[in-house]
């Protein structure tokens, strides 16, 4: 008799979550898997899944109080061995049990406040699968997903400004002590000197690790490109040669660059269609503000190659924001070339959450949308800082968020749809 295993007796609902759209992914892997597991809320760390890094549902405190960057320092944790894992999470101020539960693939998901486990394979089984699937979803990067990205790539830095201005807080803060008559003048300056130089250490380590989780190097993702083309291709008649982009190193965000690896790929398997083609070149070019990327063969070329290579790579070149231009002769063979920019669109507020706003609100939401800090609202609109924290306390009310982040991510709500 076959063996029937837990993992059996759920995959038509494993089917199902497979089946539904990115953004509702998460929600339909905690309804799977709470008969495996109770627990009060899952975040997952994927490749790029629905073109951000964090997806959470569940306790809504799990929700506020988790960062994309503490999910990948746990994922760093865990060294990279595949399996579940028990932890502990801080939340606020409290910590909360919970199991890391590590794919192959180096997706990260985290279960909250865990019930008793009776075997972890199939929680292991259930993620491997998921979150493979998940990055196909992004290897394939359809124009859809590559715009929704870009546009998410906007909330990231948005909620990298949104940092930024809480340590200007802090850092403002520390002058209390220089104002303070209780320390002497030399004690309250040392006291502030030494707040001030702590809080620009840590600063400066948190950008730094916010880039090095949304950016990779040029070189690494062409090597990573190169990988993935050879073993595609390893079996095809066609020379493939790479032109390493020049020396330089410049980092380029992750969804810029798998939108590359994807317009090359799509490219390079519809050249294996043509018996014609017998060598295709592939070159990378960064200077830092735009990513510049070359797809050259010496098929039959003429007007149908040249009209078969914008319908591959037009929607995916254009839902980046990028240029792309073909050109092909008869007997000489083709090239495309796609000019892609690394920085993000620039963010626009939502007609949506503008509706529930004032006149003088909805100016403020715009300016804050745009990434303005609060003197220069001021400054843009004519009235004192104090009016804009008003405004702003009152938009925050409106669009129950939290913090500027939350309301940047609400206003910016219709551009990531």
């Amino acid at each position: 008799m076959a063996r029937v295993t837990v993992l059996d007796g759920l995959l038509p609902e494993l089917f199902d979550l497979l089946a539904s759209p990115l953004g509702l992914i998460v929600r339909g892997l905690t309804e799977l898997l709470s008969p495996l597991v109770t627990h009060s809320a899952l975040v997952m760390l994927t490749a790029d899944a629905s073109g951000g890094r964090i997806q959470c549902t569940g306790d809504t405190a799990v929700q506020r109080g988790m960062r994309g960057l503490d999910v990948d320092q746990l994922r760093r944790g865990v060294g990279g061995v595949e399996g579940v894992h028990r932890t502990t999470l801080r939340v606020g101020d409290s910590q909360r049990p919970a199991l890391q539960v590590l794919a192959r693939n180096g997706a990260l998901l985290v279960i909250t406040d865990p019930g008793p486990v009776a075997a972890s394979a199939p929680l292991l089984d259930i993620w491997n699968i998921v979150s493979l699937h998940l990055q196909e979803r992004a290897d394939e990067a359809a124009p859809e997903y590559l715009r929704h990205a870009r546009s998410t790539a906007g909330v990231r830095l948005q909620a990298l400004s949104e940092i930024q201005d809480e340590y200007s807080a802090t850092l403002d803060s520390i002058l209390a002590p220089l104002r303070s008559g209780q320390l002497s003048d030399a004690a309250a300056r040392d006291s502030a000197i030494a707040r001030s130089a702590a809080g620009l250490t840590r600063l400066n380590a948190m950008t730094e690790q916010a880039r090095a989780v949304a950016e990779e190097s040029v070189s690494m993702s062409f090597a990573r490109l190169k990988e993935e083309l050879w073993a595609a291709t390893r079996h095809w008649h066609v020379d493939l040669e790479f032109i390493d982009p020049p020396e330089g190193d410049h980092l380029v965000p992750d969804d810029v660059a798998r939108g590359a690896r994807a317009v090359v790929t799509r490219v390079i398997l519809s050249r294996m269609e043509s018996s014609e083609v017998s060598r295709v070149r592939v070159q990378w070019d960064c200077d830092g503000n735009d990513l510049v990327v070359r797809v050259r063969d010496d098929g039959d070329g003429g007007t149908l190659d040249a009209d078969a290579l914008r319908q591959i790579a037009g929607q995916r070149v254009h839902a980046l924001r990028g240029q792309l231009s073909v050109s092909s002769t008869a007997g000489w063979g083709a090239e495309l070339s796609a000019v892609l920019p690394l920085d993000p669109p620039p963010a626009g507020p939502s007609t949506a959450a503008l509706a529930g706003l004032r006149p003088r609100e909805m100016q403020v939401a715009t300016l804050l949308a745009a990434g303005s800090r609060n003197r220069a609202i001021a400054e843009e609109l004519g009235i004192s800082e104090n009016t804009v924290k008003f405004h702003i306390s009152r938009i925050l009310q409106t669009l129950q968020a939290d913090s500027r982040a939350e309301a940047i991510a609400a206003l910016l709500a219709d551009r990531q749809s």
